[in-house]
């Protein structure tokens, strides 16, 4: 299954990469040279199809858990103050995601929308520290039963070039549900409660709408 946001360059891509080959094996006579273009056009096909795969992942939504939103490894777990929003602050889940990374936003926990902003900006590297206030980004908040509000930020890094954000102001979300997308390597940050209980260590790969970013309550030891 593929991400609506790729339907387009999917299916743009195919038609050029059946050019390609069709030309190739008409047009070239070097067989080492034609068999080279036709497999790299392949690869291309291939990477193009992996980058906006999105495979489905039924949640039962749990109001007392934060859940992945996004597929990458943690790159920041640290008390922060939250200027845009909050004005105070807030416990930041940073998530980073390579391109081979599946790409789907979705929503960290149910509850309402009362937040969603986008913000034009620049494209440093999405693991730079200036990249949550610097870059091209979206900040969305929800407001849930048992966390109260929390806030996740889509960060594009130096390949993402178009951030994807359905989140609307006053629509009621739930939990694992299709949240947006951002394209070609990126960083979530999530901004919670400070009372809540991370769950995931610095360096952990995490899996969207699966892993336990944070919970209400204590984990049994």
């Amino acid at each position: 299954m593929f991400h609506r946001e790729g339907q387009k360059i999917i299916i743009i891509t195919f038609f050029v990469v059946v050019a390609v080959i069709l030309s190739s094996q008409f047009y070239v006579d070097v067989e080492w040279v034609r068999i080279t273009i036709q497999v790299v056009t392949l690869v291309f096909l291939i990477l193009i199809l992996q980058f906006f795969r999105n495979p489905r992942r039924p949640v039962t939504p749990n109001f007392d858990e934060i859940l992945a939103p996004v597929d990458g490894k943690v790159v920041v777990i640290e008390e922060v103050e939250e200027p845009e929003y909050f004005k105070d602050k807030r416990k930041q889940v940073s998530i980073f995601m390579s391109p081979i990374n599946v790409h789907v936003t979705r929503y960290a926990a149910s509850g309402t929308v009362t937040f969603s902003k986008y913000h034009p900006g620049k494209y440093l590297v999405a693991w730079h520290p200036k990249s949550s206030t610097e870059n091209e980004r979206t900040t969305v908040v929800l407001h849930t039963p048992k966390f109260g509000e929390i806030g996740y930020r889509q960060i594009a890094g130096a390949l993402a070039r178009r951030i994807v954000n359905y989140a609307e102001e006053g629509e009621q979300v739930t939990q694992g549900q299709d949240a947006g997308f951002i394209k070609f390597g990126s960083r979530v940050d999530l901004f919670l409660p400070l009372d809540c209980n991370i769950a995931v260590k610095l360096g952990q790969k995490v899996v969207g709408a699966r892993t336990c970013i944070a919970s209400i309550r204590e984990k049994d030891d």
